[in-house]
């Protein structure tokens, strides 16, 4: 079985602390849980078994194990006071671990704060760099030198069709992926929504989300999304949001600031949006788009979960029509500029025209097909790469 990258964090954090695992349904959190429950002879509760939810609500708990295990713990309406209760009187004596599919900062439902009791972790759908075995370098700008090199095809091959969920990712079929992803995407609408939220429109909500697999990769507008569906701005604002809390997709905010951006007039509002499933994308550049959007949000939330580095993905657009398609900010300062292409080519000119007007020390023109990899002339102090896919990947997490 493969042993996903945070697992070995999770264990060093719960010496310490509560660990929340927060992430999509199916992406192998309850696999993490019950594999710690296994290791330090722990207990696993879980909300939707209506036995756990009764000895959850009545604290009936087993004192005869080291470890408790929460599963979409989320869905108690006093989850945080109840979890600030047992943390404050049994850790360190017990571990806790709550997990759940939903963002756990949201569905707070006005309890009191768990702040300094807990570590938050991501967990994301299998990334190249996991599933070739890569091992990780601690330093980040050794990282941005591309060192590693995988050669494993097959893998991204696989990855780009079947997406990253371990379920049909593992099945190896295409047929197998459909029919999993279509009732994912059923319980996603009908059962995570219906839990969590009071939504009387559910079929213009689910028209809503198989919709949106057209919008990856240009800017979002919820003026023509409205039109198509004749529902109110504010409803298709509302289950965007919605879609984003259940870990559904997300949204890509472009580069702003005068402190980042002198003389450059920059698009402010006009927001990008990806799927935590890029399978759900049908053409081929725009599922490579949302491929690689992914690995740098995980990227992104590694760094931050991890190290406790700030970071935060961006694109940039310019209302001269210049684009690149991310910028990862590190501290608030661009750190890393993505360009994203099918095939190998010279440096775009949108590229060039950020990294000369924008001090960003990394910059990568990343490309699915082919297999060169070559650095050209810095810009502006940037070490700029064309590099195919693969070796790109490998090196992240």
């Amino acid at each position: 079985m493969l042993q996903r990258r945070i697992f070995k964090y999770i264990k060093s954090d719960l010496a310490t602390k509560m660990v929340l695992l927060a992430g999509p349904r199916q992406c192998g959190k309850t696999t993490i849980a019950k594999s710690l429950v296994k290791e330090y002879n722990g207990r696993f509760y879980n909300w939707d078994d209506i036995e756990d939810r009764k000895l959850i609500m009545n604290s009936v708990l087993d004192f005869s194990k080291d470890l408790w295990a929460f599963d979409e713990l989320h869905k108690y309406r006093s989850w945080r006071n109840w979890l600030k209760g047992k943390f404050d009187k049994h850790v360190p004596e017990r571990k806790i671990l709550v997990t759940g599919s939903a963002k756990l900062d949201v569905y707070s439902r006005g309890g009191d704060s768990l702040q300094g009791r807990y570590f938050l972790h991501h967990l994301h759908p299998l990334t190249y760099a996991e599933l070739s075995g890569t091992k990780l370098k601690e330093d980040l700008d050794t990282l941005m030198l591309m060192q590693k090199d995988i050669k494993d095809s097959e893998a991204l091959d696989t990855l780009l069709k079947l997406g990253g969920f371990p379920e049909p990712f593992l099945s190896g079929s295409e047929r197998q992926a459909k029919r999993w992803r279509n009732s994912y995407t059923d319980r996603l609408v009908r059962e995570d929504v219906r839990d969590l939220e009071n939504v009387i429109q559910l079929d213009k909500m689910e028209l809503l989300y198989h919709h949106l697999p057209l919008t990856v990769g240009s800017p979002l507008s919820i003026n023509s999304l409205r039109e198509d569906l004749e529902v109110s701005f504010d409803a298709v604002k509302h289950w965007l949001e919605i879609f984003e809390n259940i870990y559904a997709c997300f949204r890509v905010s472009p580069l702003g600031g005068k402190q980042i951006l002198k003389n450059i007039r920059a698009v402010k509002k006009e927001q990008k949006l990806y799927f935590w499933d890029w399978a759900l994308v049908d053409k081929e550049a725009a599922r490579f788009e949302n491929l690689i959007a992914m690995h740098l949000l995980r990227f992104c939330h590694f760094i931050e979960d991890i190290y406790g580095i700030r970071t935060e993905l961006r694109y940039f657009r310019d209302t001269r029509g210049h684009e690149v398609d991310f910028i990862i900010l590190k501290e608030a300062k661009p750190w890393m500029a993505v360009e994203v292409k099918l095939s190998e080519q010279s440096l775009d000119p949108n590229l060039k025209y950020l990294l000369e007007r924008v001090t960003i020390p990394y910059a990568f023109q990343v490309y699915l097909k082919g297999d060169s990899y070559y650095q050209v002339d810095d810009i502006n102090g940037a070490k700029v790469s064309i590099i195919p896919a693969r070796r790109f990947l490998s090196n992240l997490v």
